[in-house]
């Protein structure tokens, strides 16, 4: 098992998508010249997954500053450990960033919780798990456990997709609120294969489907050859915190003897953050909590539901 915070670069095709809702710099308020948090902020958006490394020249170019006022914003961030700078003179984040990052409780906290339900999981399976929690209308990928065998997932650590194209992000798009999924479904659905869900009535009736189900059957949306089942993770008070998932190859998927796995770490997961389902009769946003209350049969809680995967038909009425 190996725990990969990075992938291999994308092939053009199937490059990592940029967010609906970010940018390298930030937006001035309406009406309004940039503050100087604005100004701060924009040299720490200057970086991403694609520009980790960066000159001064470049920083000031990305974050819309001039080369002065990028020189002394860098400088404050170097000193206080946001930034590092290296013997060439380029700059990195810092590792005092990681250290206030680490706070997060979606972040290291949630990590630290679910890691040995994800290692359960990778055990039964043997393929990719994955665990993310939702940032807008995107998914953020907190970890990662690769099998070296598996189909390939170009994914690491920190990455982001649209809620509507990954099993986590249906997982997590079904229990978000019912304005939230308004406006989703309102907005653009990128398209990243044939088998993506791009239609808002057909999405509406997979996360009616996901919701009754209590797991997310994503078929071939962000690649052809893979197949994601996930299922949500509550926090104590039963909303929904974030999702896990396991990628396996389509060609040969069982997703019958994936569905019980998958749903047992999100409920172990669940139960280590102190969510009580018999305690708890409904998300605050998401409607009813999906599946059995603890102490019923398991055989019955853990039989796969009769899910369509999202390539293919939604029987009609499932909304």
């Amino acid at each position: 098992m190996t725990a990969a915070p990075e992938s291999p670069s994308l092939p053009p095709s199937r490059s990592l998508p940029r967010s609906r809702h970010r940018s390298s710099g930030r937006t001035p308020p309406p009406g309004g010249a940039p503050t100087a948090a604005d100004r701060l902020l924009s040299v720490l958006a200057a970086f991403d997954h694609e520009h980790p490394a960066l000159c001064l020249t470049d920083i000031g170019r990305r974050a819309g500053l001039s080369l002065t006022t990028a020189h002394r914003l860098v400088g404050a961030l170097t000193e206080w450990g946001a930034l590092e700078r290296d013997d060439s003179g380029v700059y990195h984040v810092g590792l005092r960033l990681w250290e206030v990052a680490a706070l997060a409780p979606r972040g290291l906290a949630l990590r630290q919780v679910a890691l040995p339900y994800l290692e359960d999981l990778y055990e039964a399976t043997h393929e990719n798990v994955q665990l993310a929690v939702r940032d807008g209308g995107e998914v953020v990928y907190t970890e990662w456990l690769a099998a070296r065998s598996s189909v390939g997932v170009h994914i690491r650590v920190g990455a982001r997709w649209p809620l509507h194209a990954t099993g986590v992000g249906l997982a997590l798009l079904a229990h978000a609120g019912p304005e939230f999924q308004r406006a989703y479904l309102a907005g653009p659905l990128a398209s990243f294969t044939a088998y993506t869900i791009t239609d808002p009535d057909r999405l509406r009736r997979v996360l009616a489907e996901v919701r009754r189900a209590g797991v997310a059957v994503s078929d071939r949306q962000v690649t052809d050859d893979a197949l994601s089942v996930a299922a949500p993770v509550h926090g104590p008070d039963g909303t929904v915190t974030a999702a896990v998932s396991v990628v396996v190859p389509y060609a040969g998927a069982r997703v019958p003897t994936l569905v019980p796995a998958v749903r047992l770490a999100g409920r172990g997961m669940s139960r280590a953050l102190g969510w009580r389902p018999s305690d708890a009769g409904a998300t605050r946003a998401g409607g009813p909590l999906p599946g059995r209350a603890v102490g019923e049969d398991r055989g019955q809680a853990d039989r796969a539901p009769d899910i369509p995967r999202t390539g293919e038909d939604v029987p009609p009425g499932a909304s």
